[in-house]
């Protein structure tokens, strides 16, 4: 009995071990391969038309090449300054000015260090009491709520497997719970289902916050 105990313990050693390599593999293929086959449709029509003939792959290889034009072109001063025009020409036309703006502050948000980033992870209830979900606290500020000011937190509930879409959700500050974990911990833990999680997170004390 205790030989096949010990054939089970191996066996299970050697499949956690599997696991630790082949899953992250699998996370990584499927988020590339949604992100290749959303990026290779978009000009997949244009290109038909253009070149007569689409093969899979023209899309990413293009829009790659272009977003690799655009960055030479704006690492200089003329292209520089073309750009701030552009930026300041879709940020003041109506319908396209908020999605605009919207779209670019939040890859800022989840690329950047600066003022405008996610300030917190936090969790807060969502979609239902007692069930959690992992979320970026946005922002903080007040509600006057008939004649009293109420604190509020603006937080982005992201989606799974791509953390760049997801809705934002209005909450009272004490609802949210925060965690002290980094926001690239939180893309980490959003893009991998939960599997590259700490054992133990912490919960980060309420501090004073500033109402911006």
């Amino acid at each position: 009995m205790s030989v096949i105990n010990n054939l089970i313990d191996i066996i299970k050693r050697y499949f956690i071990s599997g696991v630790l390599v082949v899953v992250p593999v699998i996370l990584t293929f499927i988020v590339l391969r949604f992100l290749f086959e959303t990026i290779d449709g978009i000009l997949k029509t244009y290109l038909h038309n253009i070149l007569g003939y689409y093969r899979t792959g023209l899309g990413v290889l293009t829009i790659a090449l272009l977003i690799l034009l655009f960055g030479v072109l704006t690492r200089n001063y003329v292209g520089s300054r073309i750009y701030r025009a552009g930026d300041r020409l879709l940020v003041r036309m109506p319908i396209i000015r908020p999605i605009y703006s919207a779209a670019k502050q939040l890859l800022e948000a989840m690329t950047t260090s600066t003022g405008g980033s996610f300030k917190e992870v936090g969790l807060v209830e969502y979609p239902r009491k007692g069930a959690y979900q992992l979320c970026f606290v946005s922002r903080y500020f007040e509600l006057d709520v008939e004649g009293e000011k109420r604190k509020f937190v603006a937080v982005f509930v992201p989606s799974t497997p791509t953390p760049v879409s997801g809705m934002v959700v209005i909450v009272p500050v004490e609802e949210v719970l925060r965690l002290d974990m980094s926001v690239e911990d939180g893309i980490k833990f959003l893009v991998s289902g939960g599997v590259a999680s700490p054992e133990l997170v912490r919960h980060r004390m309420a501090q004073k916050q500033s109402v911006s």
